[in-house]
């Protein structure tokens, strides 16, 4: 399987995870109130909720660099710069405890979607 399709999938699995939490509909199994395993969970929803939002306001800006690279004729794909974010990316990933392969993953998943928002753009100009 590509490196990301994987990490496409996981973000989809985050995705839904975030969907059913919220949703409620199925209750958790009974632990008390204060346990470890329960504040842990909690702790794991708040910051599923933060990463689709920073994910969100990320691809807000990719719009606007969308909207500059149709203005002046600037290809979507700029490998040169993917490869400046993948580098720092890694480091920064290596820092907080993350294989360099999940960060390749993970930020090649998130490159393809800047790249059709960005091609959307491009093609509405048209």
């Amino acid at each position: 399987m590509k490196l990301f399709n994987r990490a496409f999938i996981l973000f989809l699995v985050c995705m839904i995870r975030y969907s059913l939490v919220n949703a409620q509909s199925t209750p958790l199994p009974q632990t008390s109130a204060n346990s470890p395993l329960q504040n842990n969970r909690i702790k794991i929803d708040s910051l599923d909720k933060k990463l689709i939002a920073l994910l969100g306001e990320r691809e807000r800006v990719v719009k606007e660099i969308g909207i500059y690279k149709a203005k002046n004729n600037i290809p979507a794909l700029q490998a040169d710069r993917f490869k400046q974010v993948l580098e720092k990316t890694v480091e920064a990933g290596k820092q907080e405890g993350l294989s360099a392969t999940f960060i390749t993953e993970l930020m090649n998943a998130i490159h393809k979607e800047s790249l059709r928002i960005e091609e959307e753009i491009k093609a509405q100009k048209q």
